[in-house]
């Protein structure tokens, strides 16, 4: 799923932000509608969802590496491509800490 995030000059980057999920490409565990709370931070590791900017793009996938230690954005939903990040510009913006569908939520603890 392609991100949109727009600056907010009233924000800290300290504060956690929502996003609606559009899209089934991080289903089922993220289906489309459900509201994402993610934290701005450059911390991260292999299994964690992450909010990432790829090439001017961003991007809502889990962070994975493989056995030869090869970056990659995972999409959930095998109907869509994984990204691989050898060779590209990438930086990962934010890690999801927080899944909300219908009053029900989740906590993501790394």
């Amino acid at each position: 799923m392609k991100v949109s995030i727009e600056p907010d000059n009233n924000c800290s980057a300290a504060e956690p932000v929502a996003l609606q999920v559009l899209g089934i490409d991080m289903a089922p565990e993220f289906p489309d509608g459900c509201i994402i709370i993610f934290e701005q931070k450059t911390e991260y590791q292999p299994g964690m969802y992450v909010i990432a900017e790829v090439n001017g793009e961003r991007w809502f996938r889990q962070y994975q590496r493989d056995h030869q230690g090869q970056a990659w954005l995972v999409a959930l939903n095998p109907m869509f491509p994984d990204i691989p990040l050898a060779g590209l510009n990438w930086k990962i913006l934010g890690v999801v800490t927080q899944r909300n569908i219908k009053r029900q939520v989740k906590h993501y603890n790394y």
